[in-house]
């Protein structure tokens, strides 16, 4: 079994996907618009242009995304993608890139589970959060 992160937008999975690309490391492996898929009579014309399926790959992991109409989106809520990572520095960059246009829900820091961990929520309304973990502590035994 392989888990998936599907991420919904409201006409701006192209813009979005390009952007995570550039700021994550990934690579677009797939664009699939309204137009050319067979259900391109079930949107109106002008949101043809739009993503039906998106796919980006990000290591032994992949996001993928859809655009769906304005009566159709809702705001993630109670949900993240955590990007867990192992070197400070690229935290910190990861949490600049997808903090740049959004919003702080937690400033990145060190904590006492982590060298860094913040969490943003990005230009396009997804919520992410950075993870730097330390490198595990002993437990002692009874």
């Amino acid at each position: 079994m392989k888990v998936e992160t599907g991420l919904v937008f409201s006409g701006q999975c192209e813009a979005a996907f390009k952007f995570y690309e550039a700021a994550l490391g990934g690579k677009i492996e797939f664009l699939l618009t309204w137009n050319d898929s067979p259900l391109a009579d079930r949107v109106p014309p002008d949101f043809r242009g739009k993503i039906m399926h998106a796919r980006l790959e990000l290591g032994d992991a992949d996001l993928v995304g859809t655009d769906v109409q304005a009566h159709d989106y809702r705001q993630p809520q109670g949900i993240s993608v955590l990007l867990g990572v192992d070197d400070p520095l690229v935290a910190e960059r990861l949490y600049r890139a997808l903090a740049d246009g959004g919003s702080v829900r937690m400033p990145l820091q060190e904590t006492f589970w982590s060298l860094r961990y913040g969490a943003v929520v990005d230009r396009f309304g997804i919520p992410w959060d950075i993870n730097c973990a330390q490198a595990p502590r002993a437990v002692a035994s009874s």
